[in-house]
């Protein structure tokens, strides 16, 4: 069996939404939301990541998009207001933006608390804690109206437009006229503040028309009925007003003993349900659900309840209505997003049924494991009291989540099946869930208490019940369960009957894990006190100590049955498991031999606890996670470091495998989820063809080479970026005697093959000149291809390569020091020819002497 040595991240699940203000465009895909300081833009539909636009290092105080997702406003902290054009496409299912920052503006003197565009997507109202409200033109950034009035921070505020107003071009500007009858008003603005006014704007005059005073505290939601007729307003006083907007007058009051952050009015026809033929009015708060109001019976279509019904969330923050699915979606204190279908299933008042629900951040990411057989979900604690369930397939959508602790849960379990899932948390309380996958069902089997504080570790049967008999047809519940806890204790209970067989005083400290052997003979029990207990199961006795560990053991895990301690030295025991591995504080994870309690092998490379370890490739290697944030894949056999993964920015306290060995998934204190697919066999057979291309191509180039097919063999050896192959054939070109006539190389093919070069051949050509040109042996033959180069590609082309300033400054430099040394030479060339001439003068004057003597002697 080949070990696994190369993973790629398949699939992350990262947060999108920390709180604050949520913004959905009218088709229902595109979703804004505020994460930390920036802002993501996602499919609302697929959870897919379309942009993040970075802020300015100060939390985003509110947002706004527009209608049709044109533009996207954002405020933060500093007083700055950034515009941004998004250039939205829609294709199917799939949705994509272009964002491009248009202005950054000073929009008030204080941070901007709230903001709304109009209908049309021209208009911008913001409203600050200076207690102003300014209107914006979007395209052009510039302010239409300023709007003073309000004594304090303004918190709510609300657009109507006329749909019946209608614009028409005269004399090269825009008017509008209203075309029904004088009832319908026009252009206006509803704005509230913590002064408990509702205050209505006439955009036409920027007058403020009325000051509606009726609310005693904060005023959280405004909203217009479509005819323009009716204004109402909600208040953290539980009161809801309906004014009669063209009168200004207060209609009626509904106490709806609720601390109101959102209200609503639905289109007519929206809700079907007998007896409700007017309008309704929506409305979220402190109650943690979606309550719908008929305003023409003034009574409550949902159920009336004070229940928190929802579990684990602290109420709702805003309410979002979407016309293309017909449905509500509520944002919660919790982040949580969840989809609200206006079809009543009952005629009776019930409340709406969840369609969907999605977590924006899971918080720090305690612990995690697989569901159901064919592992399509996983459970996550999240240092929260709930347990949340996610579809692998689609994890951008919860599958559910596990209400019924009453403090954080901090360990998780699972069967043999996938179908049971035990957990344990800080409120000394142990629980067994059943994960019906068929009917989407997540249902408590039963609870277990007894422990004095938090439980720290919990453990589930791992042998398989024959697949002929009736649990293993059936997926029956485990017969028992291991719990350890900070008060030092292990339980082992009967899960038919809830009740602990025996209680064990285990450790001086407080128990980190435990893990139960394949052959559900041992377990094992890991603490901060450094050592881990290996203990028979049945009679709940210690039968051996591991002792090596310098800090607090963090993680262990029996060996499977595949593999046995003679792998790694250590003698060959019969003991289920045979070996067991431990993660420490002390940055190191061992290997541990059942037989004689030694310790077989320490792995050393984690820089932080190492605080999860599991087992890979039927025993052959160890997976490993630590507080360093990263995920290591060792050789048990070598000891070596086989890979690590890097996807995460905080401590990785989860970690598991999937039952088919193929995905590794880490969960992190960053509220990251990764899952790591093996893809080592991919790789080998891509380098395998990769290594056979290879040697084809070399093959060619020989072929080319040998033919002085100069034309081809240069061109391959640019794709196969070979150095010294391509020196050699310049080298043979530029020596080419006679060069071919108008050749700057020597031969025009080779000339119009570096005319035609792509941008990356043509950075690698640069790259290799470069080298050649330190070199004064090469120096010629790369100053002639460098020419060559430079009468071939404008300055542009040759700016627009990736070749980095510091490589065309080596070739200036070299190349100056190659013109300085020829001009030395030349220099010196011509002392050379004053040398022979004065030789040759003296010569000539040696010459004529001797002729004189000859003259001389001859007389005589």
């Amino acid at each position: 069996m080949s070990l696994k040595t190369h993973f790629r991240p398949e699939k992350i699940i990262q947060p999108f939404y920390t709180g604050g203000k949520v913004a959905l465009d009218q088709s229902g895909r595109i979703l804004a939301t505020t994460l930390d300081e920036d802002v993501l833009v996602t499919n609302f539909e697929t959870g897919e990541e379309l942009a993040r636009l970075e802020g300015d290092m100060e939390p985003v105080t509110t947002l706004a998009l527009t209608p049709d997702a044109s533009h996207l406003i954002i405020c933060s902290r500093s007083y700055s207001m950034r515009i941004y054009s998004l250039s939205p496409t829609h294709k199917e299912n799939t949705a994509h933006v272009k964002p491009a920052l248009l202005r950054t503006v000073k929009a008030h003197t204080a941070p901007v608390i709230v903001a709304e565009t109009d209908p049309t997507g021209t208009l911008l109202a913001t409203g600050g804690a200076d207690g102003l409200v300014k209107v914006w033109d979007i395209k052009g950034g510039f302010v239409t109206h300023n709007l003073r009035g309000h004594g304090g921070v303004i918190s709510a505020m609300k657009f109507y437009r006329p749909e019946n107003v209608v614009r028409n071009e005269r004399g090269g500007r825009k008017s509008s006229k209203v075309t029904a009858d004088s009832e319908v008003i026009g252009w206006r603005l509803a704005t509230g503040a913590d002064d408990a006014i509702v205050r209505v704007w006439d955009l036409e005059t920027s007058k403020c028309i009325a000051a509606l005073e009726s609310h005693v505290s904060v005023v959280r939601g405004l909203d217009w009925s479509r005819d323009g007729r009716t204004l109402v307003s909600g208040s953290r006083d539980q009161v809801v007003c309906v004014w009669d907007a063209k009168g200004l007058k207060l209609k009626g009051t509904i106490p709806v003993l609720e601390e109101l952050e959102t209200v609503g009015i639905l289109p007519t026809g929206t809700v079907n349900l007998e007896g409700v033929e007017g309008q309704v009015l929506y409305m979220g708060g402190k109650k943690n659900r979606i309550r719908l109001w008929d305003l023409s019976g003034g009574k409550e279509i949902t159920r009336a309840e004070d229940e928190d019904e929802e579990g684990g969330a602290e109420g709702i923050v805003d309410i979002l209505y979407n016309p293309s699915l017909n449905s509500l979606i509520s944002i919660h204190n919790d982040q949580t997003l969840l989809t609200h279908s206006l079809e009543l299933p009952t005629p009776n008042p019930t409340n709406l049924p969840v369609i969907r629900r999605i977590s924006g951040h899971h918080d720090e990411i305690i612990d995690l494991q697989y569901l159901t057989p064919t592992s399509s979900l996983i459970a996550l604690a999240t240092n929260s009291e709930d347990v949340r369930i996610l579809s692998v397939d689609n994890s951008f959508s919860d599958a559910g989540i596990l209400y019924g602790h009453g403090d954080i849960v901090i360990c998780l379990d699972r069967d043999w099946s996938g179908c049971w899932l035990a957990t344990g948390g800080k409120d000394n309380e142990a629980r067994l869930w059943h994960i019906d996958e068929k009917n989407n069902s997540f249902t408590c089997h039963s609870r277990y208490t007894g422990h004095a504080e938090s439980i720290g570790a919990i453990a589930l049967p791992r042998k398989a019940p024959p697949a002929e008999s009736e649990a293993g047809r059936k997926f029956s519940a485990p017969k028992f369960m291991v719990t350890g806890s900070q008060d030092r204790t292990i339980k082992m209970w009967q899960v038919r009957k809830s009740k602990a067989t025996y209680t064990k005083k285990a450790h001086d400290k407080d128990i980190n894990a435990i893990d139960i052997s394949p052959d559900d003979s041992m377990f094992a029990s890991a603490s901060q006190d450094r050592t881990v207990k290996i203990w028979s199961l049945e009679e709940g006795e210690v039968i051996g100590v591991l002792r090596g560990h310098r800090r607090g053991v963090w993680s262990v895990k029996f060996a499977p049955y595949s593999i046995t301690a003679a792998v790694v030295g250590g003698i060959e025991g019969t003991k289920g498991g045979r070996m067991v591995v431990t993660g420490s504080g002390d940055r190191t994870v061992k290997l541990w031999s059942l037989t004689d309690y030694s310790c077989l092998k320490t792995f050393e490379g984690h820089t932080n606890s190492v605080l999860k370890t599991v087992w890979l490739t039927s025993g052959l290697q160890v997976a490993s996670s630590g507080g360093d944030g990263l995920v290591k894949v060792w050789d048990v056999k070598s000891g070596e470091c086989n890979t690590t993964l890097d996807n995460h920015e905080d401590k990785v306290w989860a970690l598991a495998v999937r039952p088919d060995d193929k995905v590794l998934v880490s969960g992190g204190g960053d509220s990251v989820v990764t899952f790591w697919a093996d893809v080592t066999t991919e790789i080998a057979e891509t380098t395998a063809k990769e290594e056979e291309a290879q040697i084809e191509q070399e093959q060619t180039l020989q072929n080319h080479i040998h033919n002085a097919d100069y034309r081809a063999a240069i061109t391959l050896a640019l794709t196969l970026n070979h150095p010294g192959r391509l020196l050699n054939l310049f080298t043979a070109v530029v020596k080419t005697s006679p060069p071919e006539e108008g050749s700057i190389s020597g031969l025009l093919a080779v000339d119009e093959v570096i005319g035609n070069l792509s941008n990356e051949q043509l950075s690698i050509l640069i790259l290799r000149i470069r080298d050649w040109n330190t070199n004064a042996k090469t120096a010629t033959v790369a100053q002639r291809i460098m020419h060559l180069v430079f009468r071939s590609y404008g300055v542009q082309r040759l700016l627009g390569l990736k070749v980095d300033l510091t490589g065309w400054e080596a070739i200036l430099s070299y190349t100056m020091r190659h013109y300085k040394k020829v001009e030395e030479l030349v220099d010196e060339s011509y002392l050379v020819d004053y040398t022979l001439r004065e030789m040759e003068e003296m010569m000539e004057e040696d010459v004529d002497g001797m002729d004189g003597i000859e003259i001389s002697v001859a007389v005589v």
